[in-house]
């Protein structure tokens, strides 16, 4: 769709500020009864969705240009979807976050990108990664010594983040030993792996997302791959959600789903206890963004001119079918551990601040929306939060809360292997 397209969404967008905060019989306290963090951090309401319906209809109708302030406000979305899941508790017919992505879009092919966003850019064109400075020649280093298959039918695949960031290394080779401890005849590209390009989707870098997609998916078929297994969120989400838009027709998991899967099967169990309290941070990708891509062509019409619908009925993603139960039943498996949550949880949760390339292209902001998550964290009185995304990890790890106080950050993968 063209943001012309949804022009019928904006001009019905009601006001009611859902978008702003978690669904009210949700709320638990004043403090932590927000949800989406662009409003928060900018103080306007041209930052929430329900603003960004409105700019939008004006730049529809010729009342608005792209001035430098509009590109930030633009760009300064984390494309969460916490906008989204909210606004569906109570309507049907409006697409917060495809609106949100697609205003992005409008605003690229009208050449208002940021900065940091044409180094993300070329770092794609040359390294094939949206991480700048990072080099294509080492982006295989973590998987040395690991016994990959040579054939087989499941894939794995690190994603940028775990294939370059060091701290990380112990968890993307954790995972990936696991499973072929466990049997799995698990492959790996090798000199083929390259990034997703989901984030370029959140960008509204839409054209060459497709491009990178489609290079991908007949990668994936020419090697004969059947699933995808990923430790990455956002990596997850490109495959499940976003691929099958461009012909992926695999099964794709998560590392969390094929590690709970492996412990209802008894072909892992926990041997170690580790005496540790918990809370854990449900990833944008795996949890509300995490459901299945469903099929779907279809119209807009009305009933006697008034009643809203869609012809067939269009699918609705509200969040509640992604990914919670997984990593759950893996923090209370473990001997030891106790699992204690916050308020903002499942499709309610509050973003890590590093989605939609904000920790490449407003990192004050990024670093504000993970403080705020600490400052939750730190509430329920864990010792430790425990989190299935790199870069809810990197995000989290030594930041502060509003008192100035960190928490120890542990990738589920390595709380896993203390455990093993």
């Amino acid at each position: 769709m063209s943001l012309q397209e949804y022009k019928p969404m904006q001009e019905r967008c009601s006001n009611c500020s859902f978008c702003k905060w978690i669904p009210f019989d949700k709320v638990r306290s004043a403090r932590f009864a927000e949800n989406c963090p662009a409003v928060c951090y900018g103080g306007w309401n041209t930052y929430s969705a329900r603003g960004r319906f409105q700019m939008a209809l004006a730049v529809v109708n010729g009342e608005l240009e792209y001035t430098e302030t509009m590109t930030d406000i633009v760009h300064t979305c984390l494309a969460c979807g916490s906008c989204d899941v909210a606004c569906k508790i109570c309507r049907y017919n409006l697409e917060p976050l495809a609106h949100n992505i697609e205003l992005k879009n409008d605003a690229v092919r009208a050449g208002k990108i940021l900065p940091a966003q044409e180094k993300m850019l070329e770092a794609f064109k040359t390294e094939k990664t949206l991480i700048p400075g990072m080099r294509k020649a080492d982006r295989s280093a973590w998987a040395e010594g690991i016994p990959f298959a040579e054939e087989g039918e499941v894939l794995y695949y690190p994603g940028c983040k775990y294939s370059y960031d060091p701290a990380l290394r112990g968890a993307v080779r954790g995972a990936a030993e696991l499973l072929i401890r466990a049997g799995v005849q698990l492959r790996y590209l090798g000199e083929g792996d390259v990034c997703c390009a989901g984030r370029l989707y959140q960008m509204g870098f839409f054209e060459p997302f497709e491009k990178r997609a489609g290079f991908n998916i007949k990668q994936f078929k020419a090697a004969g791959i059947k699933t995808i297994v990923t430790p990455c969120s956002d990596c997850y989400h490109a495959f499940k959600r976003l691929y099958p838009k461009q012909g992926l027709d695999i099964e794709v998991l998560h590392v969390v789903e094929y590690i709970d899967r492996l412990l209802s099967e008894g072909k892992l169990k926990f041997t170690k206890t580790v005496p540790l309290t918990v809370t854990y941070h449900d990833p944008c990708h795996l949890g509300r963004q995490g459901e299945p891509y469903v099929p779907w062509e279809g119209k807009e019409k009305k009933i006697l001119n008034q009643i809203h619908t869609w012809e067939p009925r269009r699918p609705r993603y509200n969040g509640a079918y992604g990914i919670y139960d997984a990593p759950r039943r893996i923090i209370e498996a473990i001997p030891g551990v106790k699992l204690v949550e916050m308020e903002r949880i499942r499709e309610y949760s509050w973003c890590c601040g590093a989605g939609g390339g904000c920790s490449e292209t407003n990192p004050e902001f990024s670093r504000w929306t993970a403080s705020e998550r600490v400052t939750e964290a730190n509430s329920t009185g864990a010792q430790a939060l425990v989190t299935a995304c790199p870069w809810c990890k990197a995000n989290f790890e030594g930041c502060p809360d509003e008192n100035g106080n960190t928490i120890e950050v542990i990738d589920i993968i390595d709380l896993v292997n203390r455990a093993l």
